[in-house]
């Protein structure tokens, strides 16, 4: 941090009680959702029972957040314009991937913090959120809440790079493969423990994607000196120069 940005963070106001009140409250309805999903199964937990957990009303509930859906993954209108703004305003002169790069890996970042902020231990979430992929109905939803945000992604792509998204196919196909490396890095994260930091894996798997995906891409690099991982994940071109 530098000294002019110590001093911004030194003068900026402090949130009021009732902002810190709101925010107390949305952890404590995402928490209840993460914690009983995890333990009876997502078609199993109503927005009843979320908000019986958070000592909350539904109606209180439904102040926050639209489903049970949101809940469980964060969703919001304001988040998500707020992405959308991002991918316009991000990097101007840069190409749509790496301004697409550099958002993700923001995205990263607030989700590993926000998880930190929900409390409890952070390989124990990462465990929970291993199990969860085993639960058909959760898939099902988590898959309709990406395709939710591919489609921002896309639009926003399209007014970055000034097309029509009806008549031009690429920030369609930008978006969903981005989102796909994405999720690529988020089951990575989640089924090892968290070994390497998930900024660090949308970073590589992005970077992969702008390389076309070569066997030794930075993605892997990565994953191969983290601790505990095995060597196997080193660059064939990197084996070939050992041979040679």
């Amino acid at each position: 941090m530098t000294v002019a940005s110590e001093i911004v963070a030194s003068v900026e106001p402090r949130p009021s009680l009732r902002e810190r009140k709101k925010l107390a409250t949305r952890r404590a309805l995402r928490r209840a959702s993460l914690d009983l999903v995890a333990e009876r199964g997502f078609a199993h937990v109503t927005v009843e029972d979320i908000a019986e957990a958070a000592d909350v009303s539904p109606r209180t509930f439904f102040n926050y957040f639209p489903s049970k859906e949101a809940a469980l993954f964060g969703a919001d209108p304001g988040r998500t314009e707020a992405l959308r703004q991002r991918l316009i305003q991000q990097s101007p002169g840069e190409s749509a991937l790496e301004a697409l790069r550099i958002v993700l890996m923001e995205e990263a970042r607030a989700r590993t913090e926000e998880l930190c902020e929900l409390g409890g231990d952070p390989a124990s979430q990462l465990q929970r959120m291993k199990a969860s992929r085993l639960d058909p109905e959760l898939g099902a939803a988590r898959a309709a809440h990406m395709a939710m945000v591919e489609t921002v992604v896309a639009d926003a792509l399209a007014e970055r790079l000034g097309t029509d998204p009806a008549k031009d196919p690429y920030p369609l196909l930008l978006a969903m493969v981005a989102m796909g490396a994405m999720r690529a890095a988020m089951s990575f994260w989640a089924t090892s423990g968290g070994v390497v930091p998930l900024e660090q894996l949308v970073d590589g798997a992005s970077r992969a994607l702008a390389d076309g995906l070569p066997e030794d891409c930075a993605l892997r690099s990565v994953i191969a000196t983290a601790p505990g991982m095995s060597p196997a994940a080193v660059s064939g071109s990197e084996k070939r120069k050992d041979e040679e």
